[in-house]
């Protein structure tokens, strides 16, 4: 067996095992909190409700697999997936290891959005106007960064970084100053910064698990590509890669990712900055499995962080704040063990 073929092997096979883990997650998580649901009742819950079947356990139990966890278990899957595979683009897009899918200054726009909305009021669509305002804040800011960016058609990574940091550090005083004409508005204002998958509908599920998994497989197909990018423009160019269209797409895909989940979830931060970096231990560098293994782990991430705050912890953490303290000390250890390898192979 060759080494590519081993090494092909041994990634399939830990993508694998991260959907198992994932599958059985998720099954655990639907039965944790003030009422215990046993993981053969939840199977046999979620079994009768893909069959259309009569319930035979206890309709309590349905109610809350099905009408409360269920929505809010996948929605934190899903933008876990999201925002892991949003990161571990945009590392390789900018070639920078800090890279994140908030550089751009996604989540600020998204903040921003969400934070005028709640200054004002807006309740035209329901519940929706919140995530609706903050995704079209997401929206404009990436159409700024880009416009700002792109004017030599190839959207250079030192430029998009730059222009993320400058859009993102205007809307940041657009938010605090928000915050601070807010009055009594402000508690609701600083709930929504810090992240968090309370009352997530059905709606919500599927809004946010579509656009993740539509956009996974657009940044997948171009992983080829994003491969190659990583020698350099130039080298990619010389190798037939269009480098410019191939950024503008991987660009435009992984940051309507990140603006569906921000809109949906609030800030929360850490998971596509790690999870890329520790999935590259896991399968390597290669994209085309990176991508997958950085979906999935971000999932399992998000969904374990949500169930610790709903059905371990005795009071409700914001989210972002959960991912802060584990992606924090994790960063840190990734940090210091490739800096300690890096420092023995060039000794």
């Amino acid at each position: 067996m060759t080494t590519a073929l081993r090494t092909h092997t041994r990634s399939g096979l830990m993508i694998v095992m991260l959907a198992l883990f994932l599958g059985i997650s998720l099954i655990l998580a639907t039965g944790m909190g003030y009422i215990a649901i046993a993981p053969g009742d939840v199977l046999v819950i979620l079994c009768d409700a893909v069959r259309g079947a009569v319930n035979s356990i206890d309709p309590l139990y349905q109610s809350v697999v099905l009408e409360v966890r269920l929505p809010r278990i996948l929605t934190s899957a899903a933008v876990g997936f999201g925002l892991a595979v949003s990161g571990a683009v945009f590392q390789g897009l900018l070639l920078n290891p800090l890279a994140d899918p908030f550089t751009l200054g996604v989540s600020s726009g998204a903040a921003f959005g969400a934070a005028l909305a709640l200054l004002l009021g807006l309740t035209f669509l329901g519940p929706t106007t919140l995530c609706l305002m903050a995704f079209l804040g997401a929206i404009l800011t990436l159409l700024a960064v880009i416009a700002m960016s792109g004017r030599d058609g190839e959207f250079a990574p030192t430029n998009l970084i730059l222009s993320g940091v400058i859009v993102s550090a205007i809307l940041s005083a657009g938010i605090s100053f928000i915050k601070y004409m807010a009055d009594e508005r402000v508690a609701a204002i600083v709930f929504w910064l810090m992240g968090s998958f309370v009352s997530r509908t059905w709606l919500d599920a599927t809004l946010t698990g579509v656009t993740a998994l539509l956009g996974f497989c657009l940044c997948l197909y171009f992983s080829r590509d994003l491969n190659i990018m990583s020698l350099g423009a130039r080298s990619a160019r010389s190798l037939g890669v269009d480098t410019g269209r191939v950024r503008l797409v991987l660009l435009l895909t992984a940051s309507l990712i990140s603006a569906v989940c921000v809109s949906v979830s609030g800030i929360i931060g850490f998971v596509g900055l790690i999870i890329p970096h520790l999935m590259r231990f896991v399968v390597g560098p290669d994209n085309r499995w990176l991508l997958p293994a950085s979906g999935l782990g971000g999932a399992i991430l998000l969904l374990l962080a949500d169930t610790l705050t709903r059905a371990v912890l005795p009071n409700e953490v914001p989210i972002g704040v959960l991912t802060a303290l584990i992606g924090g000390p994790v960063f840190c250890w990734i940090f210091t063990r490739t800096r300690t390898r890096s420092g023995r192979r060039y000794d």
